[in-house]
């Protein structure tokens, strides 16, 4: 692939993923505002991150399971999500449940079958 052959691809993938963002962002919203239902508490949640390379904060999101201090949040499609990525090596996030944020550490895995999940280590 030649330099102008990347460029154009890369510009391409750009305009893709700049007209899906809105729906992404809408759906979100969408999604979040079953929040007050007990049945979206006990099965969903929204986290909060820091973006490892831009700095900006994001809200997602995502499905859960909890047992005790720790939550295991499972990547379904991990190639074509970028989200889990940020706690390769670890890091902050925030979740809410029960209607409360809570804070904790978080660090993502992928397997040899390219499955990730993110595991959280509630604060106390």
């Amino acid at each position: 692939m030649t330099t102008e052959d990347s460029a154009v691809h890369l510009r391409r993938s750009m305009v893709g993923r700049m007209r899906i963002k809105p729906a992404v962002d809408r759906f979100n919203a969408w999604f979040a505002s079953f929040q007050s239902s007990p049945w979206w508490r006990r099965r969903f949640t929204v986290i909060t991150y820091t973006g490892r390379r831009s700095g900006r904060t994001f809200s997602t999101p995502v499905a859960y399971q909890r047992a005790g201090n720790t939550v295991t949040i499972g990547v379904r499609m991990a190639d074509a999500k970028n989200w889990w990525r940020n706690f390769l090596n670890g890091g902050p996030i925030t979740l809410q449940l029960d209607g409360v944020p809570r804070t904790g550490h978080a660090a993502s895995t992928r397997d040899d079958r390219g499955r990730a999940w993110v595991t959280v280590r509630l604060d106390n």
